[in-house]
């Protein structure tokens, strides 16, 4: 039995927008700006960044600031997001994220502002939680399981059962003998 051709349903590749719409949403390059600025010492007021002054003496210089954040980014973007890492991959990224900043921070210390050890154990849990939070929402394929289910939802919702479109041409069929 020769199977019937689909109906006249719309394309799939309509729905590939929604895909897009999600990929668009996906910006862990985000949290990197936000973490750059803060280094800096700023806070995001009325749309933009201004210095807030008591934390002018705890905080980064620009240098220092764009450093670090760059240093975040080559693991803050939508291809790490839709990556496969396993635990012991993303653990020991993390830690060599966050030790080479710490040997940037050390190495630098007098352009970036370094004026204590508490701010290169601060610096080393920024990068640190931001790389590991980072690196673990792809584990286990989490978004792009669910952006392979948007597709496969849309073709199992414009899909038609063979079996029904046959019986719906003998009752038609049928129909018309009478």
């Amino acid at each position: 039995m020769e199977a019937a051709p689909a109906g006249n349903y719309p394309p799939t590749i309509i729905h590939q927008g929604d895909k897009a719409d999600l990929l668009e949403k996906i910006r862990p390059d985000e949290i990197v700006e936000i973490i750059r600025n803060r280094l800096m010492g700023k806070e995001f007021i009325e749309g933009k960044w201004e210095i807030v002054e008591v934390l002018k003496t705890r905080s980064l210089t620009e240098v220092g600031a764009w450093d670090i954040s760059n240093l975040m980014l080559c693991v803050s973007s939508r291809n790490v997001s839709l990556s496969k890492l396993k635990d012991d991959e993303i653990k020991k990224r993390a830690l060599n994220i966050s030790r080479q900043a710490q040997v940037m921070c050390l190495k630098n210390w007098k352009e970036y502002g370094i004026k204590g050890t508490d701010q290169l154990g601060f610096v080393h849990e920024i990068v640190f939680s931001n790389t590991l939070i980072t690196l673990k929402q792809p584990e286990g394929e989490g978004i792009r399981k669910m952006l392979m289910g948007t597709v496969n939802e849309n073709r199992t919702f414009l899909g038609t059962d063979n079996n029904d479109q046959n019986n719906n041409k003998k009752g038609l069929r049928g129909l018309f003998r009478r």
